[in-house]
């Protein structure tokens, strides 16, 4: 069996860096050496550091490991998953990837610097190239690779398919998005229930300027963003976990809706993506039930990393419409991060 790699999660405590201990408890290829966090934090164990928020065994049996603080020459590994804030993570994060790790990052402080590769496994594997520019141009023996907003990511991962069975010219979105997505103690109670929020910081900006850069095409050392117009509205409901998008786009050709479902139905990512440990058996699932996808009853599927697309019909204004779903902690957050380090590894940047 092929030895585990070590890894440091930063930013342990919080409720995405518990995700990522659960999910790196049994995984395959990665073993976690070393759990990081605040000062705060630091010295104590982790189950004396914070409370546990997720299902499952407490602490995926690592609630005895000792936080160290967020220093790479205090806890160091090859590989590092970061949940950090974006704040700290503009500090944190260069310095191991200085120090010469790949830091598999959550945070929205890097994602779209030219060389930082802005990742999604299934809709733009070749990006990953941005490593070795990175490494090239900031004089790096690591890197920073990202994952995308969570909303960002559930909309891009529908929209793969059809640019590349069609071609995508706009995308109009109305996010109703999960309160999960707002952290731990997030939006209070009194706030969300038997209510909707219709703002949420930053959040239709980073939708509107990330999605054409991981649609986008790598050529020459950087990426050409995907010439789409995108618009998104973005709103809190009472819902635990994933975010649903009811997405208008305009495609090339103007295909029928029939056409667009063989689109879902028929699209597979590359082999490589397909390949990973922790891959979903269907990247993109499509429904047929006029009622689904739910997130109830459908987020979590293959471990809340695959995208859910259904009610695929006809726009008058755009031409096609449908909605989409996808778990925001999971395939938003803890478990992309892991997946695009499974492909780092594959890639033989690991």
């Amino acid at each position: 069996m092929t030895a585990r790699l070590p890894v440091v999660v930063l930013g342990a405590t919080g409720v995405v860096g518990q995700r990522f201990l659960r999910r790196l408890a049994a995984h395959p290829r990665f073993e976690v050496a070393h759990v990081c966090a605040s000062e705060k934090s630091a010295g104590k164990r982790l189950k004396e550091a914070a409370t546990w928020r997720l299902g499952g065994e407490e602490w995926a049996g690592l609630g005895d490991r000792v936080v160290a603080a967020c220093d790479p020459d205090r806890a160091f590994a090859p590989v590092a998953f970061s949940a950090l804030d974006a704040d700290v993570a503009r500090e944190v994060e260069p310095r191991y990837a200085e120090r010469g790790a790949l830091v598999f990052s959550n945070a929205s402080a890097f994602r779209m610097e030219p060389d930082v590769p802005l990742l999604i496994p299934e809709v733009n594997a070749p990006h990953l190239a941005l490593v070795h520019e990175q490494r090239r141009r900031r004089g790096r023996r690591g890197a920073i690779v990202c994952n995308p907003n969570c909303t960002a990511t559930v909309l891009a991962s529908a929209l793969a398919p059809l640019r590349d069975v069609f071609g995508v010219e706009a995308a109009a979105m109305t996010s109703l998005q999960a309160v999960s997505g707002a952290g731990y103690p997030g939006v209070a109670s009194l706030d969300v229930l038997g209510n909707v929020v219709p703002f949420i910081r930053n959040e239709e900006a980073k939708v509107e300027e990330e999605t054409p850069k991981m649609l986008g095409r790598l050529e020459g050392g950087r990426v050409a963003p995907h010439p789409l117009a995108v618009s998104a509205a973005c709103l809190r409901v009472a819902v635990v976990d994933g975010h649903t998008e009811a997405v208008s786009a305009r495609l090339v050709g103007a295909p029928s809706p029939a056409a667009v479902r063989e689109a879902f139905a028929g699209w597979r990512p590359p082999p490589i993506a397909s390949g990973l440990p922790s891959a979903p058996r269907r990247a993109v699932v499509l429904h047929d039930a006029d009622d689904r996808p739910q997130p109830r009853l459908d987020a979590e599927s293959d471990g809340g990393l695959a995208t859910h697309v259904g009610r695929v019909r006809a726009c008058a204004l755009f031409g096609v419409k449908f909605v989409v779903l996808g778990h925001n902690a999971e395939r938003g957050a803890a478990g992309a991060s892991v997946l695009n380090a499974e492909l780092a590894l594959a890639e033989g940047l690991l």
